[in-house]
């Protein structure tokens, strides 16, 4: 499989993206306790680990591969998230 085909199906992988959110959320929450920036780079490394050993990565294709490409995904709809983050509270403010 090729390597845009696994990146797209990843970026519509709507269990992913759920995952991300609650990332974003918890972050947010434990950012005066903890560094912010802490959870969400272990957020990232745990999403993109736990989707190909959890549900199986197809048999062409590399548990080591998916997760590479997780970690670009993941890093991809965080900047998504967090750009629509950052354009609600500029709305909300203004």
């Amino acid at each position: 499989m090729p390597y845009l085909d696994i990146y797209l199906a990843q970026l519509t992988d709507p269990f992913r993206i759920g995952l991300l959110v609650a990332l974003v959320v918890t972050a947010a929450n434990t950012a005066p306790t903890l560094n912010r920036w802490i959870p969400i780079a272990l957020g990232i490394v745990f999403v993109a680990v736990l989707i190909p050993f959890s549900f199986g990565a197809s048999d062409d294709v590399a548990k080591a591969f998916a997760v590479g490409v997780g970690l670009v995904s993941n890093v991809t709809l965080l900047a998504v998230l967090f750009a629509a983050k950052a354009l609600y509270s500029r709305l909300a403010r203004g």
